[in-house]
């Protein structure tokens, strides 16, 4: 019998609850009034790095960002790279304008909402990165149908990735990792980037420590992160 039931995140209606928490300072407004409707992604038609950001450059897909400390840390990090986050919770959003805002990010481009029909109009093969960090576990069996590691999402994530592009996951939650490596071993699509324990152990270079990872090791929980490179496009399956 297979681990998976029907549905997951690409069949879906709704993924999560409330998009909003505390009430917003009068500053935190007014980020949502002037700065995200100027980096907010097109809601219509195919979303590429040159419509995004004027020209062709390496392109790069964070899936629920949390409060954009990554996202800031790797566009800050490569600035001639695009970075489009997508967030469905306002103060999330409202902590990446602030990084956005505070480190003159110009290659910062978000959508608060499903980050799944965002990545649905980026072209096959445009993208360099896609990065699902610390999603929510829906650790419930009856829930695994919405977590964001799941066939459909992980097909998507395959085809939107150029060959050689690099799709890197991370948790703290032992029972979304055992679903996790059971969604990826032995993908056609993927080559898993680790030949020893310390390679998903070990956080590698270029990969910040984000509040929410921090807070899980103070709560002493062991986190995981794991690489995995698109493979050329011949070896899928057909």
């Amino acid at each position: 019998m297979t681990a998976f039931k029907s549905g997951d995140p690409t069949t879906l209606n709704r993924l999560y609850g409330r998009q909003s928490g505390h009430k917003l300072r009068a500053g935190q407004q007014e980020l949502v009034d002037t700065l995200l409707p100027a980096l907010s992604v097109p809601e219509e038609g195919p979303v590429t790095a040159a419509d995004l950001f004027g020209y062709d450059r390496p392109l790069h897909f964070e899936i629920g960002f949390g409060s954009g400390e990554h996202m800031a840390f790797r566009a800050d990090m490569l600035p001639d790279h695009g970075f489009i986050g997508c967030e469905p919770f306002l103060n999330g959003v409202v902590g990446a304008l602030g990084h956005v805002r505070d480190k003159a990010l110009g290659n910062v481009r978000i959508h608060m909402g499903n980050a799944l029909e965002v990545l649905s109009r980026i072209p096959d093969g445009a993208l360099s990165f896609v990065y699902l960090l610390h999603p929510d576990p829906w650790p419930k069996a009856r829930h695994a149908k919405r977590r964001m590691m799941n066939k459909g999402p992980v097909e998507m994530i395959a085809a939107k990735l150029k060959p050689g592009g690099e799709f890197r996951f991370g948790t703290d939650h032992p029972v979304y990792l055992r679903w996790a490596l059971m969604v990826m071993n032995g993908h056609p699509a993927f080559d898993w980037l680790a030949s020893d324990p310390k390679d998903f152990l070990v956080r590698p270079g270029g990969w910040p420590e984000t509040r929410y990872e921090a807070k899980a090791r103070r709560k002493g929980h062991e986190v995981w992160y794991f690489r995995y490179r698109r493979r050329a496009c011949e070896t899928d399956e057909s």
